[in-house]
């Protein structure tokens, strides 16, 4: 845009927005209606704010009773199943005796959101002081909910990260202004999680506070991952949740235009948690946190004892204009990228999306380089598992460079994938069989659908768009179908997408975070990661990363056969085809993917290098399981135009 006709449209929004802007005066009495509405009163007397016997929370005091300076002990939990992954919260919420500090990028109003939000305000009523930072693009469905919670009670504190435009939530319209006047400051979030628990225990990894996160979506979830750690670090975990607390960018709700406008116009609304689209699972789930002994054996068990842990986290002087003082703020990008190259034999990488930054992918050039270069293992998306449409199609676009010249291993997710780690009783979907061995049948359609195959593949591509508030890249929320919307399928059932952000290097470092590994990472958002350098944690890690890599649950990526006629030409043109930010329409790609073909000669699995490969895979396209029409041709449109698009992705 030339310079006077962006100066033009940013007079324009600034105008817009100082005209909606509350005055000092009316955003004072805004907080004071929050403020006086507060209940007050707590429902307990006792010293333990009548905190339940918290199986996970003893963990942090034993951790702690065993730990000195020279010697810190930890428990860690991989919580890779999303009813765990609740569970595990409802048990430290309800065992809360002083604090709780949950600290998110996405806070939907869905059933798992609601539930979390009637948690913590039972426990602010118990005496425990809580609080929520929520980053602004993902804060909530409602005005109205935010103006609840902002006046629901004294122990219970509300606060939103970089609220651009000085609103909560902010529509279409506004959202194309801020992009006009404000376009870095709204794609800098907080992708920053944590749940810290009286300093004793915290949890971080890639889940948000949705129902798909938790295995509670009849249509789509994500195979996610968090890690539970109890112990001395979680000191460091509390300490970097306050800097964000504390932050300018944070701000309580209440002093936000559109919050405040709800309070001057008609007070605190009363807004109702329990209004649940299926009470049974809610009531389920609370049994199971209620049940001591049932936490005890599926969670607090399955600890691992560790020695020392490191928390990395970026810090909110990230987002500062003072280039220096934004770079000093950036730690877990350069502390990922440092474990990395201390490789020896192998990198085992998951990402959800495989969009590498250009200091990445010299970090990996590096690795290649060597004389004896260590393994690198990819554990990403297919088209057909993604929630991020554009960002599959620029891996996509580079899959020649991962292949080839970083020397990648690739593994793309299946959407039905046959074991993975999800309860499929807890989704609410109908119509799934099991086979007499176990395992799941996902070919039958659920009852909702409209049929079978493609057609029931097309009744869930009609579908309304899920919301803006469920998208992870800030930048495209906004965008229309060919960025947002899951491809439709072949079959129906309930599809998976990978989310977990996972590393382990040799079996002995093992790394559980908020990061992709891509440039929104590196740098627009703030992340965190826990970091263990352990063997017995770095392989229950290494050897769920390769469950998720299997045939039963991924495609392998490899080079497709050589074209018969000038296969040096067509090799050569792609490659240069590629190198271009524009025009790259070359018609092949060097790669496809491959489906595992077991035999008596194929016994088992083998990487896409091995002498034998060919005699035991075999293509199965680009895109397998896709029902992909017009949408290959988005994909082509995409893979010629989006190169540009790297930066913010």
């Amino acid at each position: 845009m030339r310079g006077w006709r962006r100066s033009i449209v940013l007079a324009l929004a600034l105008a817009t927005t100082a005209c909606t802007t509350l005055s000092p005066a009316r955003r004072d009495a805004a907080a004071h209606i929050a403020v006086a509405a507060r209940e007050t009163a707590v429902v307990c007397e006792r010293a333990d704010a009548c905190a339940t016997p918290s199986p996970l929370r003893a963990l942090g005091i034993d951790a702690l009773a065993r730990s000195t300076p020279e010697s810190p002990r930890h428990h860690a939990v991989l919580l890779e199943y999303g009813q765990d992954a609740l569970l595990a919260r409802l048990d430290l919420i309800r065992g809360a005796q002083r604090t709780i500090d949950l600290q998110t990028y996405i806070f939907d109003e869905d059933d798992a959101g609601h539930l979390v939000l009637e948690e913590l305000l039972a426990a602010a009523r118990r005496g425990v002081q809580v609080r929520l930072l929520i980053d602004q693009l993902s804060a909530m469905r409602t005005v109205e909910t935010l103006s609840a919670l902002a006046g629901s009670h004294t122990n219970f504190e509300l606060r939103i990260y970089n609220p651009v435009l000085g609103r909560a939530r902010i529509s279409y319209p506004r959202y194309v202004i801020a992009a006009a006047c404000c376009w870095r400051r709204l794609n800098q979030r907080m992708h920053s999680k944590s749940l810290v628990v009286d300093g004793l225990v915290g949890i971080t990894g890639g889940r948000n506070y949705q129902d798909s996160y938790f295995d509670w979506s009849d249509s789509f979830n994500f195979r996610d991952r968090d890690v539970l750690v109890a112990g001395p670090v979680v000191a460091a975990m509390a300490e970097n949740f306050l800097a964000f607390w504390h932050a300018p960018l944070s701000t309580p709700a209440e002093q936000l235009t559109d919050v405040g406008r709800q309070l001057l116009r008609a007070g605190v609304p009363e807004v109702s948690f329990r209004d649940y689209a299926r009470p049974g699972r809610v009531e389920a789930i609370s049994a199971d946190a209620a049940d001591t002994a049932l936490v005890e054996r599926r969670l607090a068990a399955a600890a691992i004892e560790v020695g020392p842990v490191e928390f990395i986290g970026d810090l909110p002087a990230k987002h500062r204009r003072d280039r220096e003082a934004a770079q000093a703020a950036i730690t877990a990008t350069p502390r990922l990228r440092a474990l990395i190259e201390s490789a020896d034999d192998e990198v085992l990488l998951q990402t959800p999306y495989l969009v590498l930054s250009r200091p990445a992918e010299q970090t990996f050039a590096g690795l290649r380089d060597r004389p004896a270069p260590p393994r690198v293992v990819v554990s990403t998306n297919s088209l057909a598992a993604t929630d991020s449409f554009i960002t599959y199609a620029l891996s996509y676009k580079y899959k020649r460079r991962h292949l080839r010249d970083l020397g990648f291993q690739i593994y793309e997710y299946k959407p039905f994938p046959e074991n993975a780690p999800i309860d499929l009783d807890a989704t609410g979907a109908v119509g799934i069989s099991w086979n007499a061995d176990g395992s799941v049948d996902l070919d039958a359609p659920r009852a909702t659908r409209a049929g079978r195959g493609g057609e029931a593949a097309e009744a869930e591509a009609r579908s309304p768009l899920p919301s803006p508030l469920t998208r992870e890249y800030a930048a495209l929320r906004y965008a229309g179908i060919g960025v947002n919307r899951r491809v439709p399928l072949n079959r129906a059932g309930v599809r998976m997408g990978l989310h977990a952000k996972s590393l382990v290097i040799d079996e002995r470092v093992g790394v559980v975070g908020t990061h992709n590994f891509d440039p929104r990472g590196d740098n627009l958002n703030t992340e965190n990661a826990i970091v263990i350098e352990h063997p017995a944690f770095a392989r229950t890690l290494a050897a769920s990363i390769r469950r998720d890599i299997s045939p039963a649950n991924a495609w392998t990526i490899a080079p497709r056969d050589r074209p018969a006629v000038l296969p040096g030409v067509d090799y050569s043109m792609a490659k240069v085809s590629e190198r271009l930010p524009l025009f790259d329409l070359w018609p092949t790609r060097y790669a496809t993917s491959y489906e595992f073909q077991p035999g008596p000669d194929c016994p088992e699995p083998l990487p896409p290098d091995a002498p034998g490969f060919r005699e035991c895979y075999a293509p199965v396209g680009d895109f397998p399981e896709v029902s992909l029409g017009f949408r290959s041709v988005l994909t082509r449109i995409f893979t010629a135009f989006g190169a540009g698009l790297v930066p913010i992705l």
